[in-house]
């Protein structure tokens, strides 16, 4: 769910906005497809793809949870990871994803250039940057991005042109071969098939002979050659598991995705050719009423929805979908109790507890104002790098009559979105108001300690 989006960058392209749940109020403008790229938030997407990763990362012997995977908008197909455990990726390559399995194996290779040690080369450049610096570091543009109101959830940031993730990013063929290895032997550790890695780069290979402008960044950044392909169809004609079935679970999950990435980036009349009428699936239902909520047929989306929770009237996505409908059309009363069941039934999903906490604070009742704080204060402490968190949960500090520790929030916000010296100027008041030596108050001497630099005009 959006309200607005505030962006203030150089030189770059205006991009469709989104929610929480990945609430494109309009199609994306095709400029924005061509020239520049957007992180999106999504709890389900999200929880679709640590389904995917988290036994891969753990077969790794790595800290799924210290492995933050991002979405980025964008048609193409890419997928790439960056120092500080972050692993990019596309929803083009999500969309033409037939299968789990095929998603799986890109993550599985992607992970392999993480446990085999090969972002030595872009240590320097991208140490403790923020992901807003990543991407414009990655991008080329030299720009600071900074988030104002991103609503439930949004975790949305425009950026330039990605000419320079070509050369940063590149790979040699020895670590893509490397990378290739570890990858199916972390699928082999899961008894998961390497056949979805086989297929993917059977993908790529009909872009082969395009010329470089025209091929999919990931074929650009990872140099694909036969010797690997010959050399992961040997894996699979020998696996063991090459024959595993992708579980029906993930096939639902993946199924709901696609149409929900359909139904938000698609124009409706793509979508519905997609999804016909007469189909009346699960996914089909989700990605039309999705794509009418866009164009603002309300009634038809409503009437769609409830059918999906007719069916299941305990499944979280849906009641935040139908949450966000009604909540964007204005229908703050009838939304809350949505967002309220879908949080009771997934406690732990931070973007719900941040959507709930935005909707609270929306109806402007005192009452939910607490319980907004309580919410807001748990998903702060699940994305601390998510500007839009933190921004929320200065005005319900602020409400709530905690001054200094909206201080503190708007430093944190600061922080997330890489603007050193204005967090530096807003913890320096929390400091001013805050116990000498209560939590908060040391929170924010790290922060004026961390954002570093001299003292100047930005001082009070």
């Amino acid at each position: 769910m959006i309200n607005r989006l505030l962006v203030r960058v150089g030189c770059l392209v205006a991009v469709a906005i989104l929610s929480a749940v990945l609430a494109l109020v309009q199609p994306l403008p095709a400029a924005a497809q061509g020239r520049g790229v957007s992180l999106i938030r999504d709890a389900e997407i999200e929880a679709t793809i640590r389904a995917y990763a988290e036994p891969v990362f753990k077969a790794a012997g790595l800290d799924a949870a210290a492995i933050k995977v991002h979405l980025v908008n964008d048609n193409r197909i890419n997928a790439f990871v960056t120092p500080g455990m972050n692993m990019f990726i596309n929803t083009g390559l999500l969309i033409r994803a037939d299968t789990p399995n095929q998603v799986i194996g890109v993550i599985a290779h992607e992970t392999g250039h993480i446990a085999g040690g090969h972002l030595v080369r872009i240590q320097d450049e991208m140490r403790n940057a923020t992901i807003e610096n990543i991407l414009a570091m990655i991008a080329g543009i030299g720009a600071g991005v900074a988030t104002g109101n991103p609503g439930v959830g949004i975790g949305t940031m425009a950026l330039g042109q990605n000419v320079a993730l070509r050369n940063i990013l590149k790979y040699s063929r020895t670590q893509e071969a490397s990378a290739d290895q570890a990858g199916m032997g972390f699928l082999d550790d899961t008894h998961q098939s390497s056949r979805g890695m086989l297929e993917f780069f059977e993908k790529l290979e009909s872009q082969m002979l395009l010329n470089t402008e025209s091929q999919d960044p990931y074929l650009q950044t990872h140099p694909l050659t036969r010797d690997r392909v010959d050399s992961v169809q040997q894996h699979v004609d020998h696996s063991p598991y090459s024959d595993a079935k992708d579980p029906p679970a993930l096939i639902e999950m993946h199924q709901r995705m696609l149409a929900k990435l359909k139904g938000f980036l698609w124009p409706l009349d793509q979508v519905m050719v997609a999804y016909p009428k007469t189909d009346t699936s699960q996914p089909a239902r989700y990605a039309r009423a999705i794509a009418l909520f866009r164009v603002s047929r309300l009634k038809e989306s409503l009437i769609l929805m409830d059918s999906l929770l007719k069916e299941s009237p305990d499944d979280p996505f849906f009641l935040e979908q139908k949450g966000q409908i009604l909540f964007q059309n204005g229908r703050l009363a009838d939304a809350l109790p949505l967002y309220q069941r879908a949080v009771e039934l997934k406690p732990q999903e931070a973007l719900l507890r941040q959507e709930l906490g935005q909707v609270q604070l929306e109806t402007e009742d005192q009452r939910y104002v607490k319980p907004a704080v309580a919410n807001l204060e748990f998903a702060a402490g699940m994305q601390s790098n998510d500007p839009g968190v933190w921004r929320l949960l200065a005005i319900a500090y602020g409400r709530d009559n905690q001054i200094g520790l909206s201080q503190l929030a708007q430093a944190q916000e600061a922080m997330a979105s890489g603007d050193k010296k204005e967090a530096r100027l807003q913890a320096r008041r929390a400091v001013k108001i805050l116990p000498s030596g209560s939590p908060g108050w040391m929170q924010a001497q790290d922060i004026i300690s961390a954002a570093g630099g001299p003292d100047g005009d930005d001082d009070e």
